[in-house]
């Protein structure tokens, strides 16, 4: 918390006599969006003290020129460290936790379990979140003209809807092959897959549901 001291000049900031690591960092969350969440629970199983702000996306606060100021990509999650740097991706969030805080390893400890972690950990964000991202955005009334996150308005497209639907069928019957007999989705320790696949799996178990319940197109 910043306290002011009112003099003659100008308010005084104390938060500028304290040393950066005195600063919590800044957490621009929403609590439905997939991608916030996932950083989130990084968060939560790194033990690490945040300032959370959160973001309605339901009255599009993000496309407003005050959150604009702090993310012109006009998404969350915002991670703001104590130099005023900001990572705007799940990624960049996850990347810069993991080497300031180390421990627990969320994206391995050895040069092969990173890789191995990093490799299945993407294979579930292009064929499982980015296949449902697609048929959501372009299918659901509410994403009219929102078929892309950021700044811009996109027209949804049917066919993408449907080939979303598609892919997001076939990732779903994949997941047991996937994790086969291993006690963790990539090995033998929880990591950002096992982030990962659960929240995807939720999403997944919506998209279903809305498509069988006409809401997302069905025919």
């Amino acid at each position: 918390m910043l306290f002011l001291i009112q003099t003659s000049l100008a308010p005084i900031k104390l938060g500028c006599f304290l040393k950066t690591d005195q600063i919590r960092m800044k957490f621009y969350d929403c609590k439905t969006a997939p991608s916030s969440r996932r950083a989130r629970i990084f968060i939560a199983e790194k033990g690490i003290d945040v300032e959370t702000i959160y973001v309605d996306l339901a009255s599009r606060e993000h496309m407003g020129q005050e959150f604009r100021r702090i993310n012109p990509n006009c998404t969350v999650p915002v991670l703001e460290i104590p130099d005023g740097t900001r990572f705007t991706t799940t990624a960049a969030i996850w990347a810069y936790l993991e080497s300031k805080y180390p421990n627990p390893a969320l994206i391995g400890e050895t040069a092969k379990e990173r890789g191995v972690i990093t490799d299945i950990q993407w294979q579930i964000e292009i064929n499982g979140f980015l296949a449902m991202a697609e048929f959501l955005r372009n299918s659901a009334p509410a994403m009219k003209n929102r078929a892309l996150p950021g700044p811009y308005d996109y027209e949804q497209i049917p066919k993408l809807a449907d080939r979303g639907k598609s892919r997001t069928l076939q990732f779903l019957s994949a997941i047991e092959e996937m994790i086969g007999d291993k006690p963790y989705v990539a090995g033998d320790k929880f990591s950002i897959a096992d982030i990962d696949l659960p929240d995807h799996l939720d999403v997944g178990q919506v998209l279903v549901k809305l498509e069988y319940s006409g809401i997302c197109g069905a025919q």
